[in-house]
């Protein structure tokens, strides 16, 4: 395991928005760009936001236009990516060459499963690999007729050189287990992934949630919290793209230290890279207050089970149902008395051989 312990370093919190119409490939040219440009400032660590590639699905089923969401999604679905895949190898390959860690949000899509999409995110290190690949565990709301839910086998941290790296989708920084279950890995530095998104002037708005789950998130893991959000501007967007969408991003990327506070942004209403310090020794000082991983937790009373396996809808059982135990071990029982008792009987006329011989000898 890497110490850490006091590594400084700057970060970037990417907010922009993806290239209208979609296009996975304009868009991944313009996260090189952004890779390029946030290198030239110092930054060893960019986070891109939710679903970057190629977009936010930020439209909903409307009956009175019962086809238009399939239409929205196979249209979103055909521009989403794989992992690995031709786009994010582009990316892997830049990180490489600029030797930059990565944490980026994608529509990720499914070789073997041809209708499937999940919600990714992708972290890339400094030698251009593909450390981790994590998929959202519970879309939320409507989310839910876009995306596949994920499983425990991704739900991990990364340790690297610059220090131990774990991230989030969106509302599963409101779900306290997903939270737990990485902070008690350990993690140093947070990439939380947000859409930016929405704002309504007669709704609900996720301005204040993300402010305060990012700022609680920090002080309860004792962490770095990068927050990375979209800003797409509503005149930047193509009449009629995605039917209903409301296109009222607002932003919200930001940096926070381990005492809930930024270090730099929250930036809202505008395109930008958001940089700051991480030094990790603010980490250790913040926990000699309180330590979730160490002093201040009660493993004896409450602890957490972690279910780590990928899940699939048909695999060969690795683990054969009671009754086949049952009726195999029965089998081998039986082998081997039959077995058993072939050695007996061969010894018996070995015995009585041998009596028999002594016989004719006296």
């Amino acid at each position: 395991m890497y110490d850490n312990s006091w590594k400084k370093f700057v970060a970037a919190a990417v907010q922009a928005a993806p290239v209208m119409p979609l296009s996975r490939e304009k868009t991944t040219e313009k996260i090189l760009d952004l890779m390029s440009q946030a290198k030239k400032e110092g930054a060893d660590l960019l986070a891109f936001p939710e679903t970057f590639i190629p977009a936010y699905p930020n439209f909903s089923i409307d009956l009175q236009q019962p086809n238009e969401w399939q239409e929205n999604l196979r249209y979103l679905l055909s521009e989403s990516v794989y992992v690995p895949g031709r786009e994010i190898d582009r990316i892997a390959k830049h990180a490489k060459d600029l030797k930059v860690y990565v944490s980026l949000g994608v529509n990720e899509r499914v070789k073997t499963f041809g209708a499937r999409l999940y919600n990714s995110q992708v972290f890339i290190d400094s030698n251009g690999r593909i450390i981790g690949s994590r998929r959202k565990l519970l879309p939320t709301n409507r989310e839910k007729v876009f995306w596949t839910p994920g499983d425990g086998a991704d739900l991990q941290v990364y340790e690297t050189d610059l220090g131990v790296i774990g991230g989030l989708i969106c509302y599963e920084h409101l779900q306290p287990l997903f939270k737990y279950a990485l902070m008690v890995q350990g993690e140093q530095i947070h990439c939380a992934a947000w859409p930016g998104w929405p704002n309504y002037k007669k709704g609900r708005s996720n301005k204040h949630v993300i402010d305060a789950a990012m700022r609680q998130y920090a002080l309860e893991g004792q962490c770095f919290v990068i927050i990375s959000c979209m800003y797409v501007p509503a005149k930047d967007v193509p009449k009629g793209l995605f039917g209903n969408a409301a296109w009222d991003y607002f932003g919200g990327s930001g940096i926070v230290s381990p005492s809930g506070e930024y270090v730099a942004g929250p930036a809202y209403d505008k395109e930008t890279i958001i940089y700051g310090e991480i030094d990790l020794s603010r980490n250790a000082l913040r926990k000699s207050l309180v330590d979730l991983t160490g002093k201040d937790s009660r493993w004896d009373v409450i602890q957490l089970a972690w279910k780590g396996t990928r899940t699939a809808p048909f695999y060969p059982s690795a683990n054969p149902l009671p009754e086949q135990t049952i009726d195999r071990d029965t089998r081998k029982l039986e082998e081997q008395i039959s077995a058993l008792k072939e050695q007996v009987a061969a010894l018996r006329d070995i015995v009585k051989e041998r009596i028999t011989k002594r016989g004719k000898r006296s």
